[in-house]
């Protein structure tokens, strides 16, 4: 019955209009959103990690992350975690031909029609949230518009904020992005690769391989691709885990390039993730992270996260 009335409030139009006050309260109790931003962050912490969040004095990775969720904001948050908005600030920083091509953007779910999509692959997805994408290979294959207008409504519906009280998302007007679809000619994603920059500077690198498979593995490398010793894994839509693989990824050829183009990103941040692809020999902007998997994910082994909290400074607070 749940997932009947999930279908229809997902995609239907009627499902949605009919559903959605209740989806509201349903929401209000489920985010918790009579909390305060910090009581609700801590008392996550406390089921992920079975401790206390302690945010007066932070020592592993994930509590300064935590930390800075709750205590530090930039000055460009909003911009920089809007996938539309963060086009413009890469294009003016690195250059445009980082960015993967937008075909096309709108506020009105209904837009989305054959008619307004471009004649090759491309992805739909929201700017303001992490709900993945629509892949459409082809427009003129059996697609069902209407589904996919109603889930666009539903994500657009929704406050990003309040899943995990990250505040750079709370003002974000949402809008939906139609960009170029990087495939290869036998339907694979290119490997994503995430620089997590420290203090301005290259710390690690993941990178996702088997993307949108059953065999989606996560490697984590230094600067110099070397192995780190630690994983940080996330959980997927099917509930498994993002583990490292037992075979290495290749370096790639771009990686300098890759670590460079980060560094100029950052901006005074003290930690910031940046997704690239690499795709035909060239390099493309996928994101900007202010929080790894919200600082709610254990880092293995568990002494890491205090290794790497170490190596992580918190800016003093004005």
């Amino acid at each position: 019955m749940k997932e009947k009335i999930k279908f229809l409030y997902q995609n239907t139009e009627l499902g949605f209009i009919l559903i959605k006050p209740y989806v509201n309260i349903y929401q209000y109790f489920l985010h918790k959103k009579y909390q305060s931003h910090e009581v609700f962050v801590k008392q996550k912490f406390k089921k992920v990690f079975g401790s206390v969040l302690d945010l007066q004095n932070p020592k592993t990775l994930n509590e300064k992350i935590n930390w800075l969720k709750l205590k530090y904001s930039h000055r460009l948050a909003t911009q920089f975690a809007d996938k539309y908005a963060v086009r413009s600030y890469v294009a003016d920083t690195i250059g445009e031909k980082y960015l993967i091509h937008l075909f096309f953007t709108t506020k009105n779910p209904k837009d989305i029609t054959p008619e307004n999509l471009p004649d090759e692959p491309c992805i739909i997805k929201t700017n303001h949230d992490s709900s993945g994408g629509i892949i459409i290979r082809d427009k003129n294959g059996p697609h069902n518009w209407k589904q996919i207008q109603s889930r666009l409504r539903a994500n657009m519906s929704q406050n990003f904020y309040w899943n995990g009280r990250e505040q750079q998302y709370k003002y974000i007007v949402p809008r939906i992005i139609v960009e170029k679809l990087l495939s290869d000619s036998s339907g694979m994603l290119p490997a994503d690769y995430k620089v997590h920059c420290f203090n301005g500077k290259v710390r690690t690198i993941n990178v996702d391989i088997g993307r949108g498979t059953d065999h989606h593995n996560r490697n984590w490398y230094n600067r110099n691709w070397e192995r780190e010793s630690f994983s940080w894994s996330s959980v997927l839509g099917n509930g498994k885990l993002t583990k490292p693989s037992e075979s290495d990824v290749k370096k790639p050829l771009l990686l300098d390039k890759m670590c460079e183009l980060s560094e100029q990103l950052v901006i005074d941040c003290p930690y910031l993730r940046v997704d690239w692809y690499i795709f035909e020999n060239r390099l493309y902007f996928g994101e900007l992270t202010f929080h790894h998997n919200g600082g709610m994910r254990p880092i293995e082994p568990k002494q890491w996260d205090l290794k790497l909290g170490k190596e992580l400074n918190l800016p003093k607070l004005k």
